[in-house]
């Protein structure tokens, strides 16, 4: 593979100088630039990004730990961050975490090794269960900034992206009760994690508002049968007339069993989910949605963690960007 210096030699120049054209320096005149770079292009020079980051003390790369490849949300926010990242001439190295608190700590600790300049990161289950912070706070306190997104730990002093949870499951739950909706239930499959619990807050705060309306919640664990457990929810509370899901597999199930049971959606029950636009695709009538703009807040991750590792703003200058959600309304819903 050519070098600098064989480049230099060829083109009669310091290496200094042909460093200088391949970046568009201004100290270098257009005519050498455009020697430089012909001559770059004829050899298929590529810069030696490893030499590259021991001068500059930096990898122009971003380690993303994300807890479930499988999940289409985390999925577009992986490709949110990624697009971003390239925008700004930065690579990222993805980790899988599964959910695994250990899976977890290991990623930080080989990433943290030279090979990153900060994180993009949602906490795993197991580490929002056990609460445990500390490797978190190890990490930033040796010079590797972090940015969480989704699911992010409250008590980690770092830039995190949100989205609005609490307003959207209340809001969403009082569309519900606008529709005069009388027992409106709230199933979710995923209790343990920050934003399950905010969704259910949500909704117990506008069925509290309401007055008339007794809470049904449905709270269903991984080792359970989804649909059996939804299916048992219903035949004990008959008269529901509304869901709210927490996640779109308990949404779509829920529009599924009321068809199943004979209620006809939307006039006898309507059902909302936090889900994509292409999840709603899998029921009949389409799933009204609450959307959460996956790829925006990979977006937002990327610029939060670029604008720190440039060193722009105090360390314990944190911010906390909340991108709002969207109520898709579709065909499980009243108009």
């Amino acid at each position: 593979m050519v070098t600098l210096k064989q480049l230099a030699k060829e083109l009669n120049v310091s290496i200094s100088t042909v460093s200088k054209a391949l970046n568009n320096s201004e100290e270098i005149g257009e005519e050498t630039v455009k020697r430089v770079k012909e001559l770059a292009e004829l050899y298929n020079y590529k810069p030696n990004k490893v030499a590259l980051s021991l001068k500059n003390n930096k990898t122009k790369t971003i380690g993303v730990i994300i807890p479930n490849i499988l999940n289409r949300f985390l999925a577009k926010v992986l490709f949110g961050i990624e697009r971003e990242a390239n925008k700004h001439g930065y690579n990222i190295i993805t980790c899988i975490s599964n959910e695994s608190l250990v899976k977890e700590k290991e990623s930080l600790q080989l990433l943290a090794n030279g090979s990153v300049d900060g994180f993009i990161l949602s906490v795993a289950e197991e580490t929002q269960i056990k609460n445990e912070i500390e490797h978190f706070k190890k990490t930033i306190n040796g010079g590797l900034p972090i940015v969480m997104f989704d699911r992010v730990a409250h008590d980690v002093m770092c830039d995190k992206v949100i989205v609005d949870d609490f307003d959207a499951t209340y809001n969403a739950t009082k569309n519900l009760v606008k529709e005069k909706r009388k027992h409106v239930a709230f199933i979710s499959n995923i209790n343990d994690l920050s934003v399950g619990k905010l969704r259910e807050r949500g909704y117990n705060k506008a069925i509290l508002e309401c007055g008339t309306i007794s809470p049904l919640v449905l709270k269903i664990k991984k080792k359970d049968d989804h649909q059996k457990k939804i299916k048992a929810f219903f035949k004990k509370n008959s008269g529901i007339d509304g869901v709210i899901a927490a996640d779109s597999s308990s949404g779509i199930i829920a529009l599924n069993t009321a068809i199943n049971f004979g209620l006809k959606v939307p006039k006898d029950i309507s059902v909302i989910g936090f889900a994509s636009k292409s999840d709603s695709f899998h029921s009949l009538p389409k799933l009204t949605t609450i959307r959460q703009h996956a790829k925006e807040i990979g977006e937002n991750a990327a610029q939060l963690l670029i604008l720190r590792m440039q060193n722009t703003g105090k360390p314990d200058d944190v911010k906390t960007k909340i991108v709002k959600t969207s109520l898709v309304k579709n065909g499980s819903t009243l108009k």
